[in-house]
């Protein structure tokens, strides 16, 4: 296990609002806006789909890799000297449709995660393509997971209690399923002793779908640091590296964990 005890505390902030069925730019105008109010922070999570709502329709909505939400994202991150992250729909250069968080650093470089598991009760894996490949993103030394959605379901994939510090879930959770939400998150927090951070959409999309927020911080016994219930607005946290750190050393069961390899 990495000693994190000489690393920085991590500031994150979640955004939490509703969005703009099928606008990428009222989206990205509401984004901006909301922005300035985590200047300070060293990642800044936006929720899945920011810039549509979680849609279908992917042909019509997919922007190309290094289209305009790429830019904006890189702008942003300069601008707020932080990691910029959230989901939104690219078509990638083999043609297909990918459900696409970005990770935008501050000196102008981009890394990605492609949603692995597609939500079917909605059809998604009928528009877009899975993602194959897990990513961990490194900041101030701190090793982040970036998950979306639907993934939250599979403890698998989300399984690392060893390199992973924190677990980034980015969504658009619908309320009907609110009670999921909130116990899932918990589990995987305490199963892989690190902190979660979890950013969710309010309001009503275009579907009629309504969804009650519930972003939220967790610290690794699965107690809550930070939520931010039903409301609009920017929710900031400092994670401790040293307390994560010291609660490793005094509980180790990553030391009994079982092996296995993804296929």
């Amino acid at each position: 296990m990495r000693d994190l005890s000489l690393r920085p505390d991590l500031n994150i902030a979640l955004i939490q609002a509703s969005l703009v069925w099928h606008d990428a730019s009222a989206n990205r105008d509401r984004f901006t806006a909301l922005l300035q109010q985590a200047k300070g922070a060293d990642l800044i999570v936006l929720p899945e789909m920011f810039t549509t709502g979680f849609s279908m329709d992917s042909a019509l909505l997919a922007e190309e890799e290094g289209g305009r939400t790429y830019a904006w994202m890189r702008e942003q991150a300069s601008l707020l000297d932080a990691v910029v992250t959230g989901s939104f729909i690219v078509r990638d250069a083999e043609g297909h449709y990918r459900n696409r968080l970005l990770w935008a650093r501050p000196d102008g470089t981009l890394s990605h995660y492609d949603k692995r598991h597609l939500f079917r009760m909605a059809g998604e894996h009928e528009h877009y393509t899975a993602g194959k490949e897990q990513a961990v993103f490194e900041l101030k030394g701190w090793r982040i997971r970036p998950l979306i959605c639907y993934d939250l379901r599979f403890p698998v994939w989300s399984r690392d209690p060893v390199k992973t510090d924190l677990l980034l879930y980015t969504a658009n959770w619908p309320a009907a399923r609110r009670n999921h939400w909130n116990r899932l998150l918990p589990a995987r927090a305490i199963e892989n002793l690190c902190y979660v951070a979890a950013v969710n959409r309010i309001g009503e999309d275009g579907r009629g779908v309504v969804y009650s927020g519930d972003s939220q911080v967790l610290d690794f016994q699965g107690e809550a640091l930070l939520e931010a219930k039903e409301n609009t607005g920017v929710f900031t946290v400092a994670l401790s590296a040293e307390t994560l750190s010291r609660y490793r050393d005094a509980f180790p069961a990553y030391r009994d964990v079982d092996d296995f390899a993804l296929l």
